[in-house]
């Protein structure tokens, strides 16, 4: 079943509408008898201390299903997470839909908005929530977009994949390995937020990118990311060794984003 993202500032109401949709998903299901309403609540997994968007994203994954709602009661203000949310859909084949809560106000330590653009297909379809939060949501467009409409044909980057050969995992996962240790070398010879950290991407030495080190991390936060993309290269699976520097440099701009 599918997947509803919340968006919007901080005081917007979103955990409110979050609230007001399980309420009538819900009564839809006592209806009809067998559908679960998960909300997987930002400012829950950041009470956990589990890794902000990054745990965010692995909740909503856990849930999904293909007979389960998922609510993502977040500020979803990146559009890359918006996306990577709407590819956690499609991967498991089942219609999503986006609700844009208006008002709130910037928060310093938040990113800035974003805003939801319905030309995109990671935005559509994209359903405004009235600003008085005593008006009700228009429930009758959401449960069409959920419940009436063909999910996302699968792609060559949502589908299930067989494991890579075992050799080239045992590969990437040496080199994933002497990067997190390349970053916490650095760290402890001094390496500040805001400064640069060169590691190698290629397995050999010969090919190094730059990561900015936007804050102090810590090797069992690493070692957490790092089991989270060979899972996900696991279900991806390239050509052979000549995409070690590739998955190399995709392991850096995950790091990147996910170390904000």
């Amino acid at each position: 079943m599918p997947l509803v993202v919340l968006c919007g500032l901080p005081g917007s109401g979103k955990s409110r509408r979050a609230e007001e949709l399980r309420a009538a998903l819900r009564a839809k299901e006592e209806s009809g008898g067998e559908r679960r309403v998960f909300v997987v609540a930002e400012a829950e997994v950041a009470a956990g201390g589990s890794g902000g968007r990054a745990a965010l994203r692995a909740e909503a994954e856990r849930l999904l299903s293909r007979r389960d709602v998922v609510i993502v009661d977040a500020g979803s203000e990146l559009k890359s997470f918006r996306y990577e949310l709407y590819c956690l859909s499609k991967h498991a084949g089942t219609p999503h839909c986006l609700v844009l809560c208006p008002g709130g106000a910037p928060c310093s330590d938040r990113p800035p908005l974003e805003a939801p653009d319905s030309r995109n297909r990671w935005d559509w379809p994209l359903f405004m929530a009235p600003a008085d939060l005593a008006e009700p949501l228009p429930l009758p467009e959401i449960r069409a977009a959920l419940f009436e409409r063909c999910p996302p044909p699968p792609n060559k980057s949502t589908r299930s994949q067989p494991l890579q050969a075992a050799g080239f995992l045992h590969q990437l996962d040496l080199l994933t390995q002497d990067m997190v240790a390349a970053l916490m070398a650095a760290q402890r010879n001094g390496a500040q937020p805001g400064q640069f950290v060169s590691m190698a991407v290629d397995g050999l030495g010969q090919e190094a990118q730059g990561l900015l080190l936007s804050r102090p991390v810590s090797l069992a936060e690493l070692s957490r990311l790092r089991r989270q993309f060979l899972n996900y290269a696991k279900m991806h699976p390239g050509e052979g060794e000549e995409n070690l520097p590739q998955l190399g440099g995709m392991f850096l701009q995950y790091l990147s984003r996910n170390l904000q």
